[in-house]
């Protein structure tokens, strides 16, 4: 029976700190989701731009030993303003129906910044600031870290913010006219060109929050944490429905949660295959995300 409860609250722990990291996966996958709706293509560079945003963030404490506070918020104009270079590089001046280029070129964007990244740090990681990290929450018989709940409460606000710039603005309101019809959008007077890479921007801004607070729950920035955040962005993506925001936050917490069961029972070394796993589960039982909703359109 104490067999039982230990095993019982083990995973009842790993599910509530994958859930709790998993806020991070869920803002990932939200910029994902955020770029193809507006433009229906992926931009396989956004995590390398996140965490670029982050080490641009970083270097203020190595220079000018900036807090950690102004490290912190330093990484999210960084992230968009490296956004906004992947669009014009990218997206602005690639023939829109061409897809595959614009496409191929993010993959050569997100090899490209990581390269950058190795040759400035010479690929080796970097201790990033973190906050209440020294601080455990204890509720019986579990804890829960403090530097987790920081990453959450800021992932939530920061996700909060979107939804209120997506339906309570001007920008929020061209940003969905071009993403569910373009060219009545252009018929209404909306700049597509403008709307798109303002919506870069924010994603950009959103994924250097992510970078940022990946980098203080784990305590470092490395070169080797882009490659796989970029893999788990687009699973949080396709799991909740390209295209869909809800389903991206529901995704990330899903998948952070399945991620720490998967390394309670089977160890680091296995964790990653089953999230794969799980990934072709959705793709063969519920192709169209959580939520279901179909990718045609009007």
């Amino acid at each position: 029976m104490e067999d039982f409860l230990f095993e019982l609250y083990g995973i009842i722990q790993a599910v509530a700190d994958g859930i709790l990291f998993g806020s991070v996966y869920a803002l990932i996958g939200i910029g994902f989701t955020l770029v193809f709706g507006a433009m229906r293509k992926l931009n396989f560079s956004y995590a390398a731009s996140s965490f670029a945003g982050a080490y641009i963030g970083l270097s203020l404490l190595s220079y000018f030993d900036a807090p950690a506070l102004v490290v912190f918020l330093a990484a999210v104009p960084a992230a968009g303003a490296v956004c906004y270079v992947v669009y014009l590089t990218c997206f602005r001046f690639i023939p829109a129906k061409n897809e595959l280029a614009s496409l191929m070129a993010t993959v050569g964007m997100l090899f490209f910044i990581d390269e950058v990244i190795i040759h400035v740090t010479d690929g080796s990681p970097l201790a990033y600031p973190a906050l209440f990290d020294d601080v455990m929450f204890e509720i019986g018989p579990f804890g829960l870290r403090g530097d987790l709940i920081f990453v959450f409460a800021i992932s939530m606000l920061a996700t909060v913010a979107l939804l209120l710039l997506l339906f309570r603005t001007r920008l929020g309101l061209a940003t969905r006219a071009v993403s569910q019809q373009e060219v009545a959008a252009q018929l209404c007077g909306i700049d597509i060109h403008r709307t798109n890479g303002l919506t870069f921007v924010i994603a950009g801004m959103l994924g250097g929050v992510g970078g940022a607070m990946i980098g203080a729950s784990v305590g470092m920035l490395s070169p080797l944490l882009t490659l796989p955040m970029t893999i788990k962005g687009l699973i949080v993506t396709v799991i909740g429905g390209l295209g869909n925001i809800p389903g991206a936050i529901v995704a990330g917490f899903l998948v952070g949660a399945s991620e720490n069961i998967f390394l309670f029972f089977r160890g680091v070394n296995e964790r990653d295959m089953y999230v794969m796993l799980l990934l072709f589960v959705f793709l063969v039982f519920r192709p169209h995300g959580i939520f279901s909703r179909r990718l045609e359109r009007d």
